[in-house]
């Protein structure tokens, strides 16, 4: 238990920790990298991410958004319509992708199929 206390109190405060507990959220590091290639409106931003459902989509984009890493832009004409882009913070995680990506490349090994 002291162990956990211990622990608790390091990570209280620790910008670090707190930049992960953001990113491991499912699905944050797939919209991001998805909005690396530019705005995307909220349906092909669902099919290109794959897998979320559009209320855990919705969650996400508005927590992004709360953060400053994306910037909603809301269109009316005749429809409603939104587009999610990367603010300069969010495009600024390119090298936090790249690094994880760089390090799967030259670490993990994929299993083949036979």
């Amino acid at each position: 238990m002291l162990h956990f206390v211990v622990m608790r109190q390091a990570q209280q405060g620790c910008v670090a920790y707190d930049a992960i507990q953001i990113l491991q959220e499912k699905w944050v590091l797939h919209i991001i990298h998805t909005l690396l290639d530019g705005p995307r409106g909220f349906n092909e931003l669902g099919r290109e991410v794959g897998g979320c459902n559009p209320t855990t989509l919705n969650q996400r984009l508005a927590r992004l958004e709360s953060l400053g890493l994306i910037r909603k832009t809301v269109y009316s004409s005749g429809l409603l319509r939104s587009s999610y882009e990367l603010t300069a913070s969010g495009r600024a995680l390119q090298c936090v992708i790249d690094a994880i990506q760089t390090w799967a490349t030259n670490h993990l090994a994929r299993e083949t199929v036979t």
